[in-house]
């Protein structure tokens, strides 16, 4: 249940960032209350989380697949450029996060 919560905490990290970019600067209110539900969100989830999961590992995973969710999203939606160290930093990245995961597992 708790790698659920962290996914939950992922993607709604995620779509909060990307609507933050929507909002320019907070000035738009329909994506403003989305990134505010959304980082609500992914912080009771990632909360609810680590009462069975290290916390090490867990905000690694978060905050590392978090920014290439926001990398893509980005890309997707906002039409920004991707660049080859941009490409090369993200799969470090994911490497990172595998390496953690792996050496540290998840559970308590």
């Amino acid at each position: 249940m708790g790698i659920a919560m962290v996914a939950g905490a992922i993607v709604s990290e995620v779509i909060a960032t990307l609507s933050l970019r929507a909002s320019h600067g907070l000035s738009r209110p329909w994506p403003t209350l989305v990134v505010v539900i959304g980082y609500a969100a992914a912080f009771v989830l990632l909360a609810q989380a680590l009462k069975s999961l290290d916390v090490g590992p867990v905000y690694a995973v978060w905050s590392g697949l978090g920014t290439v969710g926001a990398l893509v999203g980005g890309v997707l939606l906002f039409d920004e450029q991707l660049h080859t160290a941009t490409v090369v930093g993200a799969g470090l990245i994911v490497f990172g996060v595998a390496v953690m995961y792996l050496g540290g597992g998840l559970a308590h």
